[in-house]
């Protein structure tokens, strides 16, 4: 599994010029399924999520996670988008393979269990439409960036 992480100020996804989901500060997630993913990547994948420190504390210092910004009673949201295209390997040819992505059902099941992983932390959790053509708009804080793979831990 893989997962680009974006700390943001908002975020929306559209899907034909409607809004399916929305945060405002907190995380944006790109959510790649790998066709060996199991549970027990969303699960540490979940878990390390929702309790990096990448927010800035009282002097600045990136050492707050999502879990830390909610019980200090601030509002802080995830929005997970599905990407299959982060399973892209283009290193032979010009056009990407997309060989290591999970099938369809396969990935929606287990994108659907990460969104779950995330709210059973208290933690809102906003989505995309899986497989829909979806417009992603927000506003990176930082910005901060960080990609995590399950595969290289």
């Amino acid at each position: 599994m893989k997962a680009v992480i974006q700390r943001v100020i908002n975020a929306n996804v559209t899907v034909d010029g409607s809004v399916k989901g929305e945060v405002n500060n907190g995380l944006l997630v790109y959510l790649g399924v790998a066709h060996n993913d199991e549970e027990n990547d969303a699960d540490w994948l979940s878990e390390k999520i929702v309790n990096l420190r990448i927010f800035d504390d009282d002097q600045g210092k990136m050492n707050l996670s999502l879990k830390d910004i909610i019980s200090g009673g601030a509002e802080a949201s995830v929005l997970v988008v599905s990407q299959f295209t982060l399973l892209a390997d283009a290193k032979k040819g010009r056009r990407p393979s997309w060989n290591a992505a999970a099938a369809p059902e396969k990935a929606e099941k287990l994108y659907e269990y990460f969104k779950n992983r995330i709210s059973k932390n208290g933690i809102n959790c906003e989505s995309g439409v899986f497989q829909a053509n979806m417009k992603v708009t927000y506003t990176n804080d930082g910005p901060v960036t960080i990609l995590l793979d399950t595969k290289e831990i």
